[in-house]
């Protein structure tokens, strides 16, 4: 019993230390200077976001729902409708998949990601959808889990560049996005 809490201490210290060391390089990206200009709203402008078909996304995670497993990610997000579904405001659909590879635990999630672009700098996105389990608490054991949210923000370095930040069920991350 004690050999299996201080595993569980480990790596619950280490995907700390793997999060705070994200984080710690998304405030340091953040602070690179930039050409000074004021950030514009662009939320009531539909179309004034960057022109992309496919967003690829490498990132850090932290599984909190699952004994605080830590691990690394790849998100790919293809847009199916530029002007979403409110045509009246800065909003696209895209549709993303991916794998999310913990030490215990990976994950495919499959989810309809709804972006709204707020401003030059910002925006956000929300993201309902599904997954498929293949590993669970070290066991490789294949499930379906029919119920994934996440919610997100991205700080665009330039119009092509981002930090990605996510919350949700099953996992949390930080990654850098490239718009292609």
């Amino acid at each position: 019993m004690a050999t299996i809490l201080h595993r569980d201490r480990k790596i619950l210290g280490a995907g700390l230390k793997l999060l705070c060391a994200g984080v710690s390089l998304a405030l340091a990206l953040c602070a690179v200077p930039r050409t000074a200009a004021a950030d514009q709203l662009v939320i009531k402008r539909p179309g004034l976001h960057p022109n992309y078909n496919v967003e690829l996304e490498p990132h850090l995670l932290l599984f909190p729902f699952h004994d605080s497993d830590f691990g690394a990610g790849l998100r790919a997000s293809f847009e199916i409708v530029d002007n979403g579904f409110i045509p009246s405001i800065n909003n696209t659909v895209a549709i993303g998949t991916g794998l999310d590879w913990g030490v215990d635990n990976a994950w495919v999630p499959i989810v309809l990601q709804w972006n709204f672009w707020l401003s030059r700098n910002w925006s956000v996105f929300g993201e309902p959808g599904v997954a498929v389990r293949l590993r669970d608490r070290g066991r490789r054991k294949t499930s379906f889990d029919p119920i994934v949210m996440y919610a997100g923000a991205r700080f665009h370095f330039s119009e092509n560049v981002t930090l990605t930040l996510r919350v949700g069920r099953p996992t949390m991350s930080v990654g850098v996005s490239f718009l292609f």
